[in-house]
């Protein structure tokens, strides 16, 4: 008789859903494009085109619409970061290179696979367009259509395949509910974004104000520097004091917030996919465990190969059990791998503002600027793919030292001998001790009878001045030959704590695990440092401050002209009027008041454009 699980598994395995999400994936292009050329028609160009250009015909339309500032963004960061989390399934098939849309030679997979992820990317670019665009009302609408559809078709696939083939019930809800949640979020936000956008449409409720060039926490952060005398800093908690402090002057961009959602959720479903993958291995091994079995039965546990046979049976028992309980370690591993690499990027980038380069390497001090653009593109991509690996590395080594520990200190005890294992435990424990005494009783003799005495009482330590000379040659000689043997370990345990800490470490990219001086080989640092640098010098809160003060006393100044213009002007229509003593309408008043603050506008829009990249500049040279 089979199991409930094993029939489950049985019955799911024949099921074919009528939704397959490759092909929708091909289709959802169709309403994408729509939606990108609707967005697109309903952008303004602000400089317009010759009219002898062939797309005169479109006027001062169509304009390339952006999905997400992955540079300056601090508004809506939680719905991009959602939006993120919406494309964390076809994320995870590119990574498993399992999504291929073209069937090609071996040679040109990546070819294929830069096809397949510019394919997903431009599927799921309505939902950053729609909550990035000015048009709120349409945009609206057209988010919530899109984001129906992707809802339904999962929901669709999921109620008619809920089963899999190796974890059992409930496998497809397991892979999708992620991205069912991002999806249902996603839904919520278009449709506040239409009642919002209605309201205003209406009239009854105010047009919300535009992007601001100097956002409030880093107007907060300036003023912060410039006070003479700090704010009295409240009580901290325990858990600000023990584990994090926030800074309420300081929001990390849109990209760090998407890239930390999108790594959580890969990060889940990876350790769904490597469960998988357990499960099915479990049952071979447990068939052949199964054959083992009959083998020894036949043989009455009398053959010369039964020991061998029930220690390599014993193996794959412990070792599936310590798989299982280091799934949970090396996870969380990975979790706080993440919650650091923020508080590393917020610490980093305050030093960095600070002008404070000192925790750099010396060759990261002054990056190529080309490599620091491409770092922005590199980095989200990278930090989940180094997570992913990460964490199967991690639990690879947690599963070995979880062995060494079971036939070291448990399987001994189960075997009833544990005074043997003592025994061995309490002779190496001593022969380490022995090692480490001799070692520091060198650093003693050393510091006792080779050094001259202080200088001053108030020193911490003795001058690097030798004494008694020639005792110091001869326990130099007599040590040599032992210090010989003493290296050999000194160099094992090197190599042993480097692969441990590299292993542990792999998926830290704020950090480089090569020595000093290799970092440049590390291409996972240099796009971390490169994406800092950008961030520096485009997020500077000091730089943006100068910048926003230069951009508003130019419009004022200009205002003020074109308002002193408009005066002149009605004088002098006065004067030429005469002896009627004509008044000027309230509306032609208006209108020429109108007309000046466009003119304004306009001109503080290209003062807004020379002025960043004037201030970039000179930040660069600052810097």
């Amino acid at each position: 008789m089979l199991s409930s699980n094993a029939r489950t598994r049985q019955l799911n395995g024949t099921c074919a859903s009528s939704v397959d999400m490759e092909l929708f994936l091909h289709y959802s292009l169709i309403p994408s494009l729509f939606i990108i050329l609707v967005l697109s028609l309903l952008q303004r160009r602000e400089h317009h085109r010759q009219r002898d250009d062939a797309s005169y015909l479109l006027g001062n339309r169509f304009r390339m619409i952006i999905p997400l500032d992955f540079v300056g963004t601090f508004r809506n960061r939680w719905s991009y970061g959602v939006a993120f989390g919406a494309t964390a399934n076809k994320v995870m098939f590119l990574f498993s290179e399992g999504y291929q849309p073209l069937q090609v030679p071996q040679w040109a997979q990546a070819f294929v696979l830069l096809i397949g992820g510019i394919e997903v990317g431009l599927s799921h670019f309505p939902f950053f367009a729609c909550l990035s665009s000015e048009f709120r009302l349409v945009s609206s609408i057209l988010g919530f259509s899109y984001s129906l559809i992707w809802f339904a078709v999962t929901i669709l696939h999921i109620t008619q395949c809920p089963h899999g083939q190796f974890v059992g019930k409930y496998e497809t809800v397991m892979f999708y509910w992620p991205s069912l949640l991002c999806l249902a979020f996603l839904l919520g936000r278009f449709l506040y974004m239409f009642v919002k956008s209605l309201r205003v449409h209406l009239g009854w409720e105010l047009q919300m104000e535009e992007k601001p060039f100097l956002e409030a926490h880093q107007a907060e952060h300036v003023k912060q520097l410039l006070r003479k005398c700090p704010l009295q800093e409240r009580e901290k908690s325990w858990f600000q004091t023990r584990i994090y402090e926030w800074d309420p002057y300081f929001q990390f961009p849109s990209r760090m917030i998407g890239t930390t959602v999108l790594a959580f959720i890969c990060l889940y479903l990876f350790i769904v996919i490597e469960f998988c993958m357990f499960v099915y291995v479990r049952d071979e091994l447990d068939v052949f465990e199964g054959e083992l079995e009959s083998y020894v039965a036949s043989m009455n546990q009398t053959g010369t190969l039964t020991p061998v046979l029930l220690q390599v049976k014993e193996l794959i028992n412990v070792t599936k059990g310590v798989w299982v309980v280091t799934i949970l370690p090396a996870s969380l591993t990975c979790v706080s791998y993440l919650f650091h690499i923020l508080a590393c990027y917020r610490k980093q980038m305050k030093r960095l503002w600070a002008g404070d380069k000192h925790f750099l390497p010396l060759k990261f001090h002054n990056p190529s600027s080309s490599e620091s653009v491409v770092a922005i593109a590199r980095y989200s991509g990278w930090q989940i793919a180094y997570i992913l690996w990460g964490y199967l590395i991690i639990h690879v080594m947690q599963s070995l030292c979880g062995l060494v520990i079971m036939y070291s200190l448990v399987l001994p005890v189960i075997h009833s001998q544990a005074l043997e294992m003592l025994r061995g435990l309490g002779i190496g424990i001593l022969t380490i001790s022995i090692v480490l005494g001799l070692m520091v009783l060198q650093v003693w003799i050393a510091a006792s009878f080779f050094l001259q005495p202080k200088m001053g009482t108030a020193d911490k330590q003795k001058p690097l001045a030798l004494n008694n000379r020639r005792a110091f040659h001869n326990f130099n000689y007599f040590l040599f030959f032992y210090n010989v043997l003493l290296g050999l370990g000194a160099c094992l345990s090197r190599l042993l704590i480097s692969c441990i800490l590299g292993t542990w470490l792999i998926a830290r990219i704020d950090r480089t695990i090569l020595q000093s001086g290799c970092e440049r080989a590390d291409m996972g640092f240099s796009a971390w440092i490169g994406m800092l640098y950008v961030d520096h010098y485009h997020t500077n809160p000091v730089l943006v401050s100068f910048c926003h003060i230069l951009i508003t006393g130019h419009r004022e100044r200009r205002l003020q002209q074109a308002i002193k213009y408009w005066y002149l002007n009605q004088s002098a229509g006065l004067m030429v009027v005469g002896e009627k003593e004509s008044t000027i309408p309230a509306s032609s008043l208006t209108s020429s008041l109108h007309s000046a603050l466009r003119s304004s506008s306009q001109l503080y829009g290209e003062w807004r454009c020379s002025a960043e990249q004037r201030g970039w500049h000179a930040a660069r040279r600052s810097s």
